[in-house]
């Protein structure tokens, strides 16, 4: 995810105004005076958004690194009135403001509604910009910071509005969270001992949850499970800070923080601490599978997330590691975001063979099997992703488990078919990509499917990697219900590759099928329900609920990651192996997963 989107904009803006270009610098001798409370307004757009206004008020904390360097003031008391936060944001871009926490300052700036990422929909943030201000008098007493907690935080997430904005609503802070987090916009707040639902990351943030009755995850997370379960006490915990920040993991505890509420594109509303409490271990470890018994065929799926030769060897060692320790070395792993051998330069290389022959030897020095692979190089910049890197799935298989005999020679645009020999259902290609050219796969993963055997049974395995989310609007989005754009696509993906399982069955009706991969989307979405088709089984859904995740987005665990098989296969053990999604020390995003079947 590119975390620079918007600050670009944001930093041109700053330059114009310091040069005085196209942007006009407020004339201060006649900007009205109002209070911090009355500029922020009681909607999430100020009333006075595009004029210039004069406020004062105490400097509560200052950001003073990036693109986005500013501080926030806030009133020394407020007006009474939930609804209207008494703080604000003054903005001013890549210049360190010359101020200090507990002044009192009188400033003078242009209230703006910036929107971190409009494109996605984002909500916006009320600041002064192109700003003077007059120190009043220093070492203020800071105001006392408002306490989110379980009793404060309302249950129901945000109200609807037909998809539509629901910036013009007046806010309702005890009836609905994202009202009640954007009425703190820019305040003071702290929360007390809370649960971490999402681990540290690299950009130095975290996620809590203030709900205890939505910890409902089996390691700690909360759940998001329908598309009302929005998880309403989330909390981001960012820092403004110096000192290192908590490396934490799901089920941690974090003994509380303060500091002052943001919004940013990247997960909605984010405390800033400017202090920062312990953080407690709750010892959670990384899962480990069941090995196989000798009469089990095991298959697994696991996003590597853009892997190619120029990430470091030790992600490479990690990837094995886990694939031999603790996915117990399956007879095939599908693969998905395999990078071509020099990644993300797009010099029209898509052979993958250097990114293959390191991967598979870095699983024998671990101890694993010596995988062989099979593939289809994508056509260049066709299938998404990171531009140049060239992404596609790949099967890794044990020849000394699994049988697999290559048939034709297939190319990214070939489309597989199904034929019959002896009343048994086979591939024309093995490997083929099923229907490249239909408009369903446009810029994104053709599926891969092949044929292995085990024991003498034949099994037709398809590794999946359905076009992303991009393009949908978030959860904190000013538009409710958000907008979910990429959806349409994952749902055609699903039938066209249901009807490819259909002429499967319908050339042998007890055919062994199994699909998996990232699907992008969840157990109660169109797209996989249009997958299944009535003719496969998702094996997330035979899972206890609270085992089912595999990724965790803005402190919420969720499934993206799949393994459905068809009916013929009835014997099986399944298991979702939480290894990355939890901990901040990820080898991947996505966790991988492994079925067991006995035939």
């Amino acid at each position: 995810m590119d975390r620079t989107l918007g600050l670009g904009a944001r930093a041109l803006a700053a330059g114009l105004l310091a040069c005085g270009a196209l942007i006009a610098l407020p004339h201060t001798a006649h900007a009205a005076t109002y209070t911090i409370s009355a500029i922020q307004g009681s909607t999430r757009i100020s009333p006075y958004n595009g004029s210039t206004v004069t406020t004062t008020g105490i400097v509560t904390a200052v950001r003073s690194t990036g693109s986005s360097r500013g501080f926030w003031i806030q009133s020394a008391s407020g007006d009474g009135n939930a609804a209207t936060s008494d703080a604000i944001f003054v903005y001013k871009g890549s210049t360190t403001p010359n101020t200090a926490v507990g002044n009192s300052v009188t400033v003078t700036g242009r209230v703006s509604e910036y929107y971190p990422d409009s494109g996605a929909g984002s909500q916006s943030l009320t600041e002064l910009s192109g700003a003077s201000w007059t120190t009043n008098s220093t070492g203020n007493s800071l105001p006392s910071p408002v306490t989110i907690s379980d009793a404060t935080v309302p249950a129901a997430y945000t109200r609807t509005n037909n998809g539509g904005s629901i910036n013009s609503f007046t806010l309702a802070p005890t009836t609905y969270a994202l009202d009640y987090y954007e009425s703190l916009e820019g305040m003071r707040v702290s929360i007390g001992g809370t649960p971490v639902v999402a681990a540290a990351n690299t950009y130095n943030e975290l996620w809590v949850n203030v709900k205890p009755g939505q910890l409902t995850s089996a390691r700690g997370g909360s759940l998001y499970s329908s598309y009302d379960s929005q998880n309403s006490g989330r909390v981001e915990v960012g820092t403004l800070l110096s000192s290192a920040f908590p490396a934490a993991t799901v089920g941690d505890t974090l003994s509380g923080a303060t500091g002052v509420l943001d919004y940013s594109a990247y997960g909605g509303y984010i405390l800033q601490a400017t202090s920062l409490g312990a953080l407690t271990s709750g010892g959670l470890a990384k899962e480990t599978t069941a090995t196989a018994s000798s009469g089990q065929l095991s298959v697994a799926t696991y996003n590597v997330e853009n892997l190619d030769p120029t990430d470091p060897a030790s992600k490479f060692t990690a990837l094995a590691q886990g694939i031999v320790s603790n996915l117990k070395s399956p007879d095939i792993v599908a693969l998905e975001e395999v990078q071509d051998n020099d990644g993300p330069a797009d010099d029209g290389v898509v052979s993958a063979s250097r990114t293959l022959s390191t991967l598979t030897s870095a699983i024998r020095t671990a101890g694993g099997p010596a995988y062989s692979y099979t593939q289809i190089n994508p056509a260049n910049d066709a299938d998404g992703g990171e531009p140049g890197g060239n992404i596609r799935q790949v099967f890794l298989y044990n020849p000394a488990r699994v049988g697999f005999s290559a048939r034709g020679s297939a190319t990214a645009t070939t489309a597989n078919s199904v034929t019959t020999s002896g009343g048994v259902a086979q591939l024309t290609y093995n490997p083929g990509r099923i229907a490249p050219t239909n408009s369903a796969w446009s810029a994104s993963r053709k599926p891969l499917a092949a044929e292995f055997t085990f024991n003498g049974a034949k099994y037709f395995v398809i590794g999946n990697h359905f076009v992303s989310k991009g393009g949908d609007y978030s959860l904190h989005s000013q538009y409710q219900p958000p907008t979910r754009s990429s959806e349409t696509q994952r749902g055609n993906q699903g039938s066209v590759e249901n009807a490819f399982v259909d002429s499967i069955l319908a050339a042998q009706a007890d055919a062994h099928v199994i699909v998996l991969g990232d699907l992008n989307d969840y157990p109660f979405s169109t797209a996989v329900s249009n997958l299944e088709g009535g003719v496969l089984t998702d094996l997330v859904d035979t899972l206890p609920a609270a085992e089912r995740y595999t990724y965790v987005y803005d402190g919420n665990s969720q499934v993206l990651d799949h393994t459905l098989v068809s009916s013929s296969i009835t014997s099986y053990d399944y298991d979702i192996v939480h290894i990355n999604s939890e901990f901040p020390d990820q080898t991947s995003d996505h966790d991988p997963q492994v079925v067991r079947i006995t035939p």
